[in-house]
């Protein structure tokens, strides 16, 4: 039998990483795990309605609890000066006047809400609050902060046990699931009750809560400028357990509590904001068609009521964000061909872009695209951006260029020699761009080739872009050149492009990819004879699919894939989505689809040696689908190893740095077994 069993368990960190590239002497150059607790990244910039300071979230590592740990800076727009204003908090708002800064920090009970007076510097928690406070949104007149918190409830009654007498050591008491949703992915078995929302006064005090029934409240919250309405987004629906992307605006009368939808459609409605004067409503969402991928559209009515419009209707990009920036514009951000980019739109749909490269400051394993920004009433724009060879950090414009006014990596980065990452052109076979991009080790010479390892994003519908990932600096600095892309599928290239997967996933991306692997051969870096595949999520699909239908790579790591998805479909978070909207029927109604598009029909075809990497704790694409893969390739006798992350989700399978560093040293460590070119001890 020519499998290996080979099962990890990342408890070790730094340690695992195979050695770098080094200098014959002096400090180490390159990118290395260690250096994973040193980054720095900007996240949630917050302008002053005034525009002279921005409050914004400032991830650090931290070695001691292996963590990225948020704390709240303030920066003067004008001098650059920066302050610490509160550690391990986040989600930082201004107050309407400006004078105070509300944030979410732990407490003594937990997570609560403080308030901030920022002449003075005092500051107190105004909440004693059971559970974590999210959404927090100032009451235009600066007294209340509406926020929304989980309520427990009590979940379906079956029986019960008899009764234990006092001191007895029993077992736990049965756990009854009845939600169709019943357990989410970084949030585990999820918990009897709804999400509600309440006001509390600024100044400190008891809350209010507002919402009492069984449906869950959605933010952003958005307050009506005379104060006497909230508005939320939500599905309140009777069969919203079943309806996975509906939901609606509502707003709630504080006076007597009634609630109104101010929309009625069939798709999601969302993130409303009302603007200053009070007359118009924006929000986001999209007419449902149950295709994998829409565009969310930026929509305008007036809030008295009217029809809806679509503002983008003739943009064919989709909108991630929205704030007012006066009575008869909205600042949006979007993705546009693997950047994201803030735009001023006018009511006559007329855009003006004004911040470019927004990236994000955390997640810094891969270079997906993303960024945050708020906007102040005189119009500046604070934005986080950052380049390929450093994260996020802030910036701000007034429509006259940008000014960037953090430089958080500078100092111990000036010391490293970072990997450089170049666009590729590619040409996919049936003539259409690809979007790629090259990363070389840091000292590479013309002409110089190098084993390559394709990196696959997840989603499939996201985008990769020209931003900082630290596995990209990892893999380049131990010696290989890594090429990702964006094949039709991806986001940030229009519905059309998005929609060539529909109903057809995994299929013609397979042809992208193989076609950006022989670009990157042609371009002269890429050894044909020392090609690898890796990818997460829906990359871990794909390279699954790809080791089914070729030979041509020496070695492979599908990473939190599905590998089946019939078993999938119905053991995964969001149940209710993939049989309406990755297929047209359900598991049972049309087996021969879903085994069609499951990597696991193709195991048969496999000789390539194949890791298979899976967080302990991901709901998303569960443990048994790499599982499946694992014992599959074993009974095949393919090379084979299984590495699981403890305690990980999917989303946050990368969230610990030493995690992140030692999956990625597993994942080289596996390839070097297989390299022709054997790098030096």
């Amino acid at each position: 039998m020519r499998g290996s069993v080979l099962v990890l368990t990342l408890l070790a960190g730094a340690a695992m990483l195979p050695a770098p590239l080094l200098a014959a002497d002096g400090p180490e150059r390159h990118f290395t795990a260690e250096d994973m607790f040193r980054l720095e990244g900007a996240t949630d910039p917050q302008i002053s309605p005034d525009g002279s300071r921005i409050a914004y979230v400032r991830m650090s590592g931290d070695i001691m609890t292996d963590a990225y740990r948020p704390a709240i800076w303030l920066v003067d727009v004008k001098s650059g000066e920066q302050q610490p204003l509160a550690s391990g908090a986040a989600s930082p708002r201004w107050s309407p006047d400006g004078k105070r800064l509300a944030y979410v920090a732990k407490g003594e009970s937990g997570a609560q809400i403080f308030v901030r007076w920022m002449d003075g510097g005092e500051t107190v928690a105004i909440t004693g609050l059971p559970q974590s406070p999210g959404s927090l949104a100032w009451s235009p007149d600066g007294r209340q902060i509406a926020y929304v918190m989980h309520v427990p409830g009590e979940g379906l009654k079956l029986g019960g046990a008899p009764a234990k007498p006092e001191g007895a050591n029993w077992a736990k008491p049965l756990e009854i699931i009845d939600r169709v949703t019943y357990r989410f992915d970084g949030g585990g078995y999820a918990e009897a009750g709804y999400d509600q929302l309440f006001v509390t006064s600024a100044e400190g005090g008891a809350p209010r809560q507002l919402t009492f029934d069984e449906y869950d409240v959605g933010g952003p919250l958005a307050w009506a400028p005379d104060g006497k309405a909230i508005l939320f987004a939500g599905n309140r629906n009777p069969e919203w357990q079943r309806q996975a992307v509906e939901s609606e605006i509502y707003s709630l009368d504080l006076a007597s509590g009634a609630i109104a939808a101010l929309t009625s459609r069939k798709g999601p409605d969302f993130a409303p904001a009302v603007s200053p004067d009070g007359k118009k409503l924006a929000w986001l969402g999209y007419d449902d068609t149950h295709r994998s991928n829409e565009n969310f559209e930026l929509y305008v009515m007036d809030r008295a009521g009217g029809t809806p419009r679509s503002l983008t209707a003739d943009f064919d990009r989709s909108i991630n964000g929205l704030d007012w920036a006066g009575p008869a514009t909205i600042a949006v951000s979007y993705d546009d061909m693997g950047e994201t980019r803030v735009a001023l739109v006018g009511l006559d749909g007329k855009r003006r872009v004004v911040a470019d490269h927004l990236t994000a400051g955390a997640h810094f394993d891969r270079p997906y695209t993303g960024g945050d920004f708020s906007i102040a009433k005189t119009g500046a724009v604070a934005f986080t951006s950052g380049t390929t060879q450093r994260p996020a950090d802030l910036w701000v414009t007034s429509g006259k260029g940008a000014r960037k006014l953090t430089d958080l990596n500078a100092t111990w980065m000036a010391g490293k020699a970072m990997a450089p990452v170049r666009k590729l052109p590619v040409t996919a076979p049936d003539g259409r761009a690809i979007d790629a991009w090259l990363v070389t080790p840091p000292g590479a010479q013309p002409g110089q080739k190098f084993p390559l390892i394709l990196e696959i994003h997840g989603g499939p519908h996201a985008a990769y872009g020209p931003s900082f990932a630290t596995d990209m600096q990892l893999y380049a600095a131990h010696g290989y050149a890594v090429l990702y892309t964006n094949p039709r599928g991806s986001t940030s290239y229009g519905e059309g492009f998005a929609a060539l997967i529909d109903r057809n996933y995994p299929g013609p991306d397979y042809d992208d990819l193989i076609a950006s692997v022989d670009a990157a051969i042609a371009d002269g870096v890429a050894d044909p004879d020392n090609l690898f595949v890796t990818g997460g999520s829906g990359g871990g699909v794909l390279t699954a699919w790809i080791v089914g239908k070729t030979d041509r790579f020496k070695a492979a790591a599908a990473q939190k894939p599905v590998i089946n998805w019939t078993s999938e479909s119905l053991t995964a978070d969001l149940a209710n989505y993939a049989p309406y909207y990755w297929f047209d029927k359900l598991p049972w109604q049309d087996p021969q689809e879903y085994w069609r598009r499951s990597p696991l029909s193709l195991v048969g075809n496999v000789k390539t040696p194949t890791l298979v990497v899976v967080g302990e704790q991901d709901f998303r694409t569960p443990v048994s689908e790499s599982e499946q893969y694992y014992a599959a390739l074993q009974l095949q006798g393919v090379p084979t190893a299984f590495v699981k992350v403890p305690d990980a989700s999917h989303g946050g399978i990368a969230s610990r740095p030493s995690q992140a560093a030692a999956k990625a040293a597993a994942i080289l460590a596996w390839f070097d077994k297989y390299r022709t070119d054997k790098p030096k001890p």
